[in-house]
């Protein structure tokens, strides 16, 4: 079964599956990923600060672990 993220998902859930998928956190301007607080936040709350649809990255996100 694969991982599935939702925008509720706890980045650094994200990132202890795979760390490779900090790539997309990234592109998108979270350069914090590795900071103790940015890895406690949800996608949501993450993407609020920086101004993006989360709905993007957990597309994304989904796809990878898709593959």
């Amino acid at each position: 079964m694969a991982y599935t993220v939702t925008k509720d998902t706890i980045i650094g859930d994200v990132l202890d599956v795979d760390e490779s998928t900090s790539e997309y956190f990234m592109e998108m301007g979270m350069h914090c990923l590795f900071c103790p607080a940015s890895r406690g936040e949800s996608i949501e709350e993450a993407c609020a600060v920086h101004g993006i649809d989360p709905s993007e990255l957990v597309e994304k996100l989904n796809a990878h672990f898709a593959e």
